[in-house]
This record gives structure tokens, sequence and C-alpha cells, in this order.
């Protein structure tokens, strides 16, 4: 009962923060661009030194082959998702320009703006190694796999359609990239000077505010009246808060009955990061290859909401099904 009460509490600071966003959005205090330079502060330097500073901090060289071996865990949850998803598409006969929006709720999560301060909220900063592989998965998963399918998706794709090509930054975003500077600087041992890390410290600080200050202003932009939950949306939401997490926890079980040793921190931190929202960048790749931009503001905007209620349940349960 005690964790569930914890869980509870840290949703709320998470939702009182998100509230504050959407007021003061509503009051107008923030110009049109704001959003989008507040994502931009967010993805290109805040959340790089955050991830940055926390792998040099918190992982060791020893840690990082533990954590490294770890990986698949959250690989197979992802392609399991992928799978089903994929059935169930052809299955519901989900229409072209919804299909790839639909694939990807079910499997790819929202990890930095609502999982990374979920995470910090609900385990500390000292849980953000575990958050790295989560993320690392998760952000393959979405510019290697999960964009392919919205591409294809492209209603108005013909034959002779040129193909679009992706770039380096969508392959390679700023905050991936900050990781694997950081592993490197781990592993060859090239230390940092103090004045540095704190630097990277303070500015990776304010990624978790932001964030959740983010998330309410595009709560407001979303216009809450326009929510709708028809049969793709529903789906779309229990694949992504039911079968994601029990993927995970079915892999885990597994890996537990083999004898594969896992940190209770860890299964923690997967279990919630697959527990977490669709993209908040889905309506934008969607409208990209000029699918239903409606359909995917609806399963971020809806997803982001119910996640407020999904949290303290799965962190009730977990206590049950992990040890």
């Amino acid at each position: 009962m005690s964790m569930l009460f914890q869980s509870i509490q840290s949703v709320l600071v998470i939702i009182l923060i998100i509230a504050l966003g959407y007021v003061l959005q509503q009051r107008r205090w923030f110009g049109e661009e704001f959003p989008k330079n507040i994502s931009r502060l967010i993805t290109d330097i805040a959340l790089p030194a955050s991830i940055f500073s926390s792998v040099l901090k918190y992982l060791s060289r020893s840690e990082l082959l533990s954590l490294g071996s770890s990986l698949i865990y959250p690989m197979g949850g992802v392609a399991i998702a992928y799978i089903v998803a994929i059935v169930l598409a052809k299955v519901l006969k989900v229409r072209p320009g919804r299909r790839g929006t639909f694939i990807n709720t079910i499997a790819n999560a929202n990890t930095i703006f609502i999982g990374l301060p979920l995470n910090i909220a609900l385990f500390g900063e000292n849980s953000m190694p575990y958050f790295l592989v989560y993320y690392v998965t998760n952000t393959v998963s979405t510019w290697v796999v999960g964009i392919f399918f919205i591409k294809a998706d492209d209603p108005t794709k013909t034959s002779n359609s040129k193909t679009q090509h992706l770039n380096i930054k969508q392959i390679l975003p700023a905050p991936l990239i900050g990781f694997f500077v950081a592993i490197l600087f781990l592993i060859v041992g090239i230390p940092i000077p103090s004045f540095i890390d704190q630097t990277f410290t303070y500015v990776g600080n304010i990624v978790t505010p932001l964030a959740l200050l983010y998330i309410g202003i595009m709560l407001f932009n979303s216009k809450l009246s326009s929510i709708r939950f028809d049969r793709d949306t529903i789906v779309a939401l229990l694949g992504r808060f039911i079968l994601s997490p029990l993927a995970i926890i079915g892999l885990l079980l597994l890996g537990g009955h083999l004898g594969h040793g896992l940190s209770l921190g860890l299964k923690e931190t997967l279990i919630v990061q697959s527990a977490t929202p669709a993209l908040a960048i889905l309506p934008v790749l969607a409208a990209s290859s000029h699918g239903d931009t409606q359909y995917a503001t609806n399963v971020v905007t809806t997803s982001t909401l119910l996640f407020v209620f999904i949290i303290p349940i799965i962190m009730f349960i977990m206590p049950y099904i992990i040890h």
C-alpha cells in the first residue's frame, strides 16, 4: 500500500506541473513559437547534457557491460509489440493513413517528455542508467523501424513516388549522440573538468520541468473537446497500456526462470517505460506522410491523459509480479 501511495504522490507532482503548463497556455503566457522552441531546447541541448552527465555519474564500466546484456528485454518486448500491432492492423483493416500511427502507438513510447520525468519522480536520478536501456531501444525502434511504417503508409504514395530519405538527425538524434559520446568517455576513461560536469548537470536538470510544461501546453493546443474513442483508438490504447507492459513482464519472468538475474530497479524501469504514452511526435510524422493527423493527435492526447491512471495501477501490481 505504501508503494501505491508513493506512486500516486509522484504522479500528482507530474500532474500539477502539467496542469501549470496547461493553465499558462490557456492564459496566453506563451507565444506560438514557444512550444517548438522548448521542444528543441529539451531534445537538442538539455536532454543530451542530462544523459551525458548521468552516464558518467551513475555508470561504471562493469555496470555498462551488465546493462548492455539487458537490452534483450526491451528489444524483445518491442519486437513482440510490432508483430501483434501488424497483425491487428491487418485483421481490423485499419485504413491507410492510420496504419503507421496505429503500429507506432502500440510499439513505441514517449520516453523523453513523459518517460524520463516519470522515472525520476518514481525511482530517483540513480535510475537513469536503467532508463537509458529502454531509451536507446525505443529511439532506435522509432527511427529505424517505426518511421518505415509511417512512410510506407502514405495514402498518396504511388509506384512513381520518390523515396524520402531520412537525414542523420533522425537516425541519430542529439540525445542518442549524447549517450554514445558519454559511453566513449566512460570506456576510455577521459576525465571531465568539474566546471564542465556542473554545467551539464545544471542544464540537464531543466529537462523534467520543461518536459512536463510542454505536455500541458500541447494538451491545451490539442483541444480536449476533440477527443474521440473510436475502435482504432481504443485498440491502439489497449496495445500501448496492456500489450506492451505484458510483453516486457513476460520476458522478465522468463529471464528470471532461466537464471538471468536483473536488479529490481531495472525491472521496475522497463515495465514503467513500456507503459508510457504514445510518441508526442506522431502527429508530425503522420503529417509528413500525408497521414491522418487527427487520429495521430487523438491517440497522443488520450494516451497522455490515461497514463495518469495507468501508472498507479502498474506501481500497485508490480510488487506482486517481480521480486
